[in-house]
């Protein structure tokens, strides 16, 4: 076990240190508040580790003004906040902050009530190389039970207008999106691209803009392989759409941009008129079985989900932070929009520094689950 006990964003007593300190471990909080990274990026490369926000002193943890990359294995993240936003940084300076898995070593990675809102990139991504098969990227990554909002959109991205929610890149697969809110994001809620594969279950989705569920490669991407991409195959049950303030009229629920095969069931969606609005794209392949379903998942009646989403999802949600509270309100009242920066909503998060010693039991693992449901 390995204590966090500075908010400095590295050096002794830091997250980062514990993060880089080899062997199994779990990491827990003496201190609360705000780690600044200051324009830089945590870094996962030591498998094996569980990040236990829940062991915190109130406030929790917020991470801001920089990113986090998952390049390894047996990784589990809970109740963290990511408020990542441009940190001041001028256009297509190369700061462009995500929270992602990255590459063959990154499986077996699990996101559990985490607040990840302002990415300039996505918000939280599973990707790796494009062309290296199923083996050569991410694969097994669960995200679940977590808020993932306000993608920036006309900031400082190389390429213009962003604000995406989460990216499932080419040949990912075995990608778990579960009970998650995705609020105000304008496209990838989420997009899963070619050869990948997963499940899309029990999620909100409020205010996109021009993609709510997207599915199917950019063809383009394959040509100079000379490689016709093969749609991704994914479940997608008991999810609800809302449409918003900058939902383009008529969205589709499961979209396709080329190809996309599907298992539908049990979707519902609503324009802003309270009237259903569509699920599935006519180019929309639908598969008569689920695929990729995994063992032990059970999906609630997409009539329950809108209530349970929105008061389980984030970090803890029993105590939400403003940022959590007001994104959660805007999507129960139907109003908010998407952002281009984080200081049209408030600004980056200052919370006074909290401290409290840990009297550790022996059973570790029972701990900081209890400690997890008294916050969820």
């Amino acid at each position: 076990m390995l204590r966090v006990t500075e908010l400095a964003a590295e050096g002794p007593g830091s997250l980062a240190e514990a993060l880089a300190h080899a062997g199994p471990r779990v990491i827990v909080f003496e201190v609360g508040g705000v780690i600044d990274l200051d324009r830089r990026q945590l870094e996962i490369t030591e498998p094996f580790v569980t990040v236990a926000g829940q062991t915190a002193p109130s406030p929790g943890i917020s991470i801001i003004r920089g990113g986090l990359r998952v390049a390894t294995h047996d990784v589990v993240l809970q109740h963290l906040r990511f408020r990542m936003g441009d940190a001041g940084a001028a256009p297509a300076s190369g700061f462009e902050p995500d929270v992602t898995t990255q590459g063959s070593q990154a499986h077996h990675v699990l996101f559990d009530h985490c607040s990840i809102a302002w990415g300039v990139d996505e918000n939280l991504s599973v990707s790796g190389p494009r062309f290296d098969g199923p083996n050569g990227t991410s694969h097994d990554v669960v995200i679940q039970d977590s808020i993932i909002a306000e993608g920036l959109r006309s900031s400082i991205h190389e390429k213009g207008a962003h604000s995406m929610g989460t990216l499932v890149h080419d040949h990912c697969s075995d990608v778990v999106v579960a009970r998650n809110l995705y609020a105000h994001n304008d496209e990838r809620n989420p997009w899963f691209k070619g050869f990948a594969s997963g499940v899309v279950v029990n999620n909100v989705i409020y205010n996109p803009g021009r993609w709510a569920i997207r599915l199917g490669p950019v063809v383009k991407e394959w040509a100079e392989l000379g490689i016709a991409p093969e749609p991704p195959r994914v479940s997608v049950v008991g999810n609800v759409l809302l449409h918003g303030p900058n939902t383009e009229a008529g969205l589709i629920m499961v979209g396709t941009n080329s190809s996309g095969a599907a298992y539908l069931e049990d979707n519902l969606a609503w324009d802003r008129q309270g009237a259903p609005a569509a699920i599935a794209a006519p180019g929309l392949q639908q598969l008569t079985e689920r695929v990729g379903w995994p063992q032990g998942l059970v999906a609630r009646p997409a009539a329950e989900v809108t209530d349970y989403v929105l008061s389980h999802a984030g970090a803890r949600p029993k105590e939400r932070d403003a940022v959590d509270a007001r994104i959660v309100a805007t999507v129960r009242e139907r109003r908010g929009s998407l952002i281009d920066s984080q200081m049209e909503v408030g600004g980056y998060p200052a919370h006074a520094p909290t401290r409290r010693p840990l009297t550790v039991p022996k059973d570790v693992g029972a701990w900081i689950s209890r400690l997890a449901t008294e916050l969820e």
